[in-house]
Parts: structure tokens; sequence; C-alpha cells
């Protein structure tokens, strides 16, 4: 009988972690009418996606019980947090859950966030950011509260601020206050690290005549925030969603900015592609994103996470078969 030797076996066995522990790229999505829940793309390279399927996790919470623009964050114990938007007007709270896996979850939470405010409208597409440094969760959203600033061209039921929350346990959060205030309604925010006292928050501006993507900068995740670019998208995009490509070290020196899009009136999703943060390209026709996928955040995983998330789907197929 032909025996094995012990190094090529060791050989093998370190492939096999490698291949399990290849870096791979999630991103979180929804379906309308939003009654699914949650679903997942993934990626090898953070330009072309693969559709993972759903639903992961089926709404649970709120008066309507959707789930709508998910954002995830891993926590340094490995565990995804998932916070998303559980309501469309009258709904003062987001939806939250987590995971080990992916496919089991915990019990989905409401978290009344705004209940504070007798006159708020919404709480709309809440961001989920780890801070390093304070090791905290941060979490960010958008929320109209009506005469509560200067009147744009938007209506009083329509003009939005950005408010944030932190929390390190998922039970106590900070009181809400106020993120930030460009001057004009503002939704859809997500946070990105470039260094250690280096932030690009990147947002939606939600007024007439823009209702497109720009970015404003910090020395820190909860700001203040300075310097709101030009929009760089086109009118009617939103959702903006950032893939990290390259680059070395913990802050990705060197790497390149992918900044997904929902095109929303064109019913498909668009990308541009920035090193700098100020100068930006589209690069819309080099990257693929399946139909139907909705506002969510990218985010790092691996192969061994994607094949168990393949591997439900595969299992949801079968069942619904028999």
């Amino acid at each position: 009988m032909m025996r094995t030797s012990p190094f090529i076996l060791v050989s093998l066995l370190l492939l096999a972690s490698c291949t399990g522990s290849r870096k791979m790229y999630l991103f979180t999505s929804f379906r309308e009418p939003a009654t699914d829940g949650l679903y997942f793309l993934a990626s090898k390279d953070g330009k072309h996606w693969e559709d993972l399927g759903g639903s992961f996790l089926k709404p649970e919470v709120g008066e309507k019980k959707l789930m709508r623009d998910p954002s995830m964050a891993q926590g340094p114990d490995g565990v995804y947090h998932l916070v998303w938007t559980c309501g469309w007007t009258g709904d003062k709270g987001f939806g939250y859950a987590s995971s080990k896996d992916l496919v089991h979850w915990s019990e989905q939470q409401r978290i009344p966030i705004m209940e504070q405010e007798p006159d708020a409208v919404n709480v709309w597409a809440p961001e989920i950011f780890y801070e390093k440094d304070s090791a905290q969760f941060l979490i960010v959203w958008a929320t109209t509260i009506p005469f509560r600033f200067a009147k744009g061209m938007e209506d009083e039921k329509n003009n939005h601020r950005l408010y944030c929350t932190t929390t390190k346990d998922f039970k106590t959060f900070s009181s809400a206050r106020l993120f930030y205030d460009p001057g004009y309604s503002v939704i859809d925010a997500m946070i990105v690290q470039r260094g250690e006292h280096d932030f690009v928050l990147v947002f939606k501006d939600n007024t007439r005549l823009q209702r497109n993507v720009k970015v404003a900068f910090g020395a820190n995740a909860s700001g203040p925030w300075h310097d709101d670019s030009k929009g760089f998208t086109k009118e009617y995009t939103e959702g903006p969603a950032v893939a990290i490509i390259g680059g070395k070290g913990e802050y990705h020196i060197g790497a390149e900015y992918y900044i997904y899009f929902d095109s929303y009136r064109d019913k498909k999703y668009g990308a541009v592609k920035t090193s700098d943060f100020k100068t930006f390209n589209d690069v819309s026709d080099s990257v693929s994103v399946p139909s139907l996928h909705k506002h969510g955040t990218v985010l790092m995983t691996d192969l061994r996470t994607v094949k168990r998330l393949k591997k439900r789907k595969h299992e949801q197929q079968e069942t619904s078969i028999h």
C-alpha cells in the first residue's frame, strides 16, 4: 500500500486551509418589495458579483416587517452584526440581528432609536461601522424631523439629516445625536477609513437637482465632517457601497476604491473608481452586478463562508422542489 509522507500530508492540509481562508468580497442585498429579507452577492475581485440568493434572514420586526438597506459589520470576535430599515414613514427604529456563520441568526430586535423625538418621521438606511480605536460600533441613519432645520428645496417631511448612535454590546445604545448636517437633505451614508485619522463619508445628496452621491472628510469616524464634494454620479443615484480593492497594510495603502451606487431610475447598478476621493472615473461598464440587487454594503469574508452560503442556497432550492 502506498504511504503518504508526513510532509505531503501537512502540505495538503495547509493548502486546504489556505484555500478556505482565501479572501472574498460579500455584498449584502435585498429584493423589492423588501419582504423576503437578506440576500448576498459574492465576488473574488470586488468587480464581478455572483448572486448567492436568499433569503438568509426573513424580517420579523417592525410594523411592516420589511428589510431594506441591510448593512453588516464583523466584530473582532468574528460575530457579524446586521442592521436594516424595518419600515417607511412612522417607524422610529431599525432592525438588528447577529450571526456567527451568516446562516444561523439571533432573535431579531427592533431598536427604537428615535422614539424620544415625537415628530421624527422615519429611520432610514442604518449603516454600521466598527471603530477600532474605541472598540465600539457606530450606526448612522437618516431621519426627517419637520421644521428642525432651515427650509431647503425639500418638503419638510423629506428634509433629512444624518444621526448616529454607538454601542459595544447591542444591548445598551448611546442617545441618538446629530451626525452630519451639510445644510441640505442627506441620506444613505457610509464610512471608509483610509488612515489612523483619515476617514471618508460617502453619502447621497437628497435634494432636487442633485439626488446624487458625494463625499466629505473627517479625522474621526464620529465626525465632524467637512469639505463635502460636488456630486460625482448622475441624478437619481443612491445607496453608495464601497469595495476596497488592492492596497497594502491595515489601511490599504495604494488601494483603489470602487463606489457602487443604485441608478434607481435606470433600474441598474453602476460604479465609479477612485484612489483619492477627489477624481472619480465611471467604471460601470467594467463591473457586473446581478439584476434585482438593491442597496447593501460590501465587506470582506473568506471562501469558506461563501461556500457555506452556497450550500445553504442549494438546500433551500432542494427543499422548495420537494
